[in-house]
């Protein structure tokens, strides 16, 4: 199953990249799994994506759950969250 991935703000800037498509291996199949097979890269990735660090999620421009499953073609977008002043 190929996805696309979309960085946004100091994600991408961590991350030096604003869009990936990757093709994800048997068993990742939800928002979580996608963010645990980018955090396992190591670096930066792990850095920008790991555990204990505030991201909001979408999927297919809607926002989302960790839970959600993700399907061929769609696109997971990761990014921190907005504050406002």
């Amino acid at each position: 199953m190929n996805i696309t991935l979309r960085f946004f703000a100091s994600v991408r800037e961590a991350l030096g990249t604003s869009t990936e498509t990757v093709a994800l291996p048997e068993g990742v199949s939800t928002v979580a799994a996608v963010r645990a097979l980018l955090v396992a890269r190591g670096g930066a990735w792990a850095q920008a994506l790991g555990e204990g660090r505030a991201l909001r999620m979408a999927c297919n421009q809607v926002m989302c759950q960790p839970e959600t499953a993700v399907t061929d073609g769609c696109e997971v977008a990761f990014f921190p969250p907005v504050t406002g002043g």
